[in-house]
């Protein structure tokens, strides 16, 4: 059974299809299939489609002569697709490193929830995460399926400077970012992995609809992931 979809003229360029917001992950699903459907379609004038956890954004490689038409055909095809398809996805293992030194919101938020670190750990690390989409900045992972119990408001004044890697808590959600910059979330850990890397093809090895298990691992071993990075003698774990 289908969603009720929102079709719209995003610009001259693009469409909108919205569905009911939320974050679900038989929606993501949903979503992901149409897009999938889309991209098997091999539709000329279609150049690009961008997911999120409740839409896309498909666009175009000229000006939409006629949107109705075009509207028609999404639904067509949309209404012809199979929800329960099961998509192909994997279960990435990351590294993180909780340390003091990589957690400068750890101590703050073990205070605010009233947790200890170990048990801010222990939760964190025991989930398995999915990937509702890749925004933000290229390659920072919105993770769905954060333990109620760590949820935690972004803070009021954001961090002007986020190191690249940082592991971080944001309301109900977990992620990484890729690179150094501005960020309100709560940092708890970082990778060592390099998560966007625009020389590789494609530059971010995780995609919407994958799964992220985190493992807590010492600064030792951090460092040694680093070193084996550089040398290219690292390979992530699926499980």
């Amino acid at each position: 059974m289908g969603y009720k979809l929102r079709f719209s003229q995003y610009n001259e360029r693009s469409i909108l299809v919205e569905w009911p917001a939320n974050i679900d992950e038989n929606m993501l699903h949903d979503v992901l299939n149409f897009k999938s459907r889309i991209e098997l379609k091999s539709l000329k004038q279609i150049v690009d489609i961008i997911s999120t956890y409740d839409s896309l954004l498909i666009i175009y490689n000229s000006t939409i002569d006629n949107v109705n038409d075009e509207f028609s055909t999404l639904k067509v095809l949309y209404n012809s697709q199979d929800s329960t398809k099961l998509l192909k996805s994997k279960t990435f293992k990351i590294p993180v490193c909780y340390e003091d030194e990589f957690a400068m919101d750890l101590d703050n938020y073990s205070e605010a929830k009233n947790l200890s670190k170990a048990a801010i750990i222990k939760l964190h690390s025991e989930t398995v995460y999915t990937v509702f989409f890749i925004g933000f900045l290229p390659g920072f992972l919105y993770l769905g399926g954060l333990n109620p119990i760590l949820h935690l408001d972004r803070k009021v004044t954001p961090n002007l400077n986020v190191k690249k890697g940082s592991v971080a808590i944001g309301g109900k959600q977990t992620g990484i970012y890729p690179q150094d910059s501005p960020g309100g979330w709560h940092i708890i850990g970082n990778s060592p992995l390099e998560l966007f890397n625009p020389k590789q093809n494609p530059p971010c090895f995780i995609k919407a609809g994958d799964k992220v298990k985190f493992y807590p691992i010492a600064k030792s071993e951090y460092l040694r992931i680093q070193d084996d990075i550089k040398s290219s003698n690292f390979n992530i774990e699926t499980l």
